[in-house]
């Protein structure tokens, strides 16, 4: 079998190997930079230090929510529009909300909903194919429920 080099290993080739090493590392930093740059939008909260001042509330305001026992299931229609089951809500609930898509690339949707004879309710907009993540609010009298849920 004949060898690979013909002569000793010398410092020009310790030199190669190591330019050729960082050479990867630095491309795969570059790459892996610009899609995480590229698939976030950046903005999870205005202000941190306001948001860690209402968090105590909003866990309080999470029970409130969670102790209704109200809960929805989303599902999308062939024309776009979205079906939404709210189980455990009283009959006058009223529910709306908006979808937003999960990397930013299409601006947000506010969503109306007209109760159908069944319970049902059906978006008065249309959605854009995709994944989107719908939130809901339901209101009756002063209680009020909020949820969340992908849409595909």
């Amino acid at each position: 079998m004949k060898a690979l080099t013909t002569g000793p290993f010398t410092g020009r080739h310790a030199a190669a190997l190591l330019v050729a090493f960082f050479a990867v590392v630095i491309a795969v930093n570059v790459i892996m930079a610009r899609d995480a740059i590229g698939t976030f939008g950046g903005v999870v909260v205005e202000n941190s230090y306001v948001a860690s001042q209402e968090y105590n509330g909003w866990l309080r305001e999470a029970a409130k929510e969670r102790a209704l026992g109200w809960s929805a299931k989303a599902s999308r229609r062939s024309d776009g529009r979205l079906v939404v089951m709210l189980a455990g809500a009283p009959k006058d609930a009223v529910l709306s909300g908006d979808a937003w898509h999960p990397l930013g690339r299409l601006p947000d949707r506010t969503l109306s909903f007209t109760r159908q004879a069944d319970g049902r309710f059906v978006s008065d907009q249309v959605l854009p194919a995709g994944r989107w993540i719908a939130r809901f609010e339901a209101r009756s009298g002063s209680q009020r429920w909020r949820g969340q849920q992908d849409v595909l």
